[in-house]
């Protein structure tokens, strides 16, 4: 390799490691957001909750991007859609608030580490893609690492456990519909749209389940949901900003580790071997189905022949 090609790939490696530190650090801030939502799911009514994290988005987008935006922070060509993401975001918040509810959050993270293996059959089955044998393996892989954690006819089993899946589902669609918008539109924009429609919606059921709060841990609790779900979307953005999807996704399965770590450190939860199995299974075929991802772009782009 010549200094001149050496010169133009540092700047981009350099680009691609910061954006998987980026990555990193947002899906820690998810880890700790979901840790702090089980603790506050016991206590306080869930679109009261969900109502505090997506204000304080809204609001935080608000003052730190429409001053340098202006209006044309609201403009876009999808009004509809940008609603419709909205409300897919807010469900899948929803359910992931009764999910923790219930669940420990290691185990909880890997379950819905499964969305991108259903965003493949997905694919496959609306949009008509070809879906590769191995990759099919991997994602079934991954549903039988979920059957594992949720042990369906087990002891251990109750309905609620089923929670995980309908957020999987919603949250697959969402993902769907961003990478959809993303061609066209402003991820600023985007983050704007998505923390006001979660938070308009939440506001018509706010006066019905508003609780009075006695602690100030509760309030501790509610406002660090809000600041970890912001930070941690900024620093997704800033992420893929520096670095392609391909790169930063099998580094998005650090998050059943953090996840895992809050769980132990606020609960004193500690998986057993089977929901380890689970989760590990559901880790090597995402990242495995991410590496594949890349793998396939490069055999379809091929560069000319000099």
């Amino acid at each position: 390799m010549g200094s001149a090609t050496r010169a133009i790939a540092q700047p981009a490696a350099n680009r691609a490691l910061a954006g998987i530190g980026l990555l990193v650090a947002a899906v820690a801030c998810f880890a700790v957001l979901d840790t702090t939502t089980k603790f506050i799911s016991l206590s306080v009514p869930a679109l009261m909750a969900l109502w505090f994290r997506y204000a304080f988005q809204a609001i935080a987008t608000t003052v730190a991007v429409l001053p340098k935006r202006g209006w044309a922070l609201l403009r876009t060509a999808h009004p509809k859609f940008q609603c419709l993401r909205g409300v897919l975001l807010l469900t899948t918040s929803l359910l992931a608030f009764f999910s923790l509810k219930y669940m420990p959050v290691g185990e909880f993270t890997a379950i819905v580490m499964i969305t991108p293996l259903l965003i493949t059959l997905l694919a496959s089955l609306t949009l008509g893609e070809r879906v590769s044998a191995l990759r099919w393996t991997l994602v079934i892989g991954g549903f039988a690492g979920t059957l594992v954690i949720i042990r369906p006819g087990g002891e251990g089993f109750d309905w609620t456990m089923l929670l995980p899946l309908g957020l999987v589902v919603s949250h697959a669609w969402f993902q769907i519909l961003t990478s959809r918008l993303a061609r066209t539109e402003d991820p600023f924009t985007m983050h704007f749209y998505t923390g006001w429609v979660g938070t308009l919606v939440a506001s018509v059921a706010l006066p019905f389940v508003w609780a009075p709060l006695d602690s100030w841990m509760l309030w501790g609790g509610l406002f660090m949901m809000g600041l970890m779900g912001t930070v941690g979307h900024f620093l997704m953005i800033l992420a893929y900003a520096r670095a392609p999807v391909s790169t930063l996704t099998p580094f998005l399965y650090a998050q059943i580790g953090f996840a895992m770590l809050g769980g132990w450190l606020a609960f004193s939860h500690v998986p057993d071997q089977l929901s380890m199995l689970g989760m590990g299974m559901i880790a090597v075929c995402g990242a495995a189905g991410a590496w594949l991802a890349v793998r396939e772009s490069r055999v379809t782009i091929q560069p000319p022949e000099s």
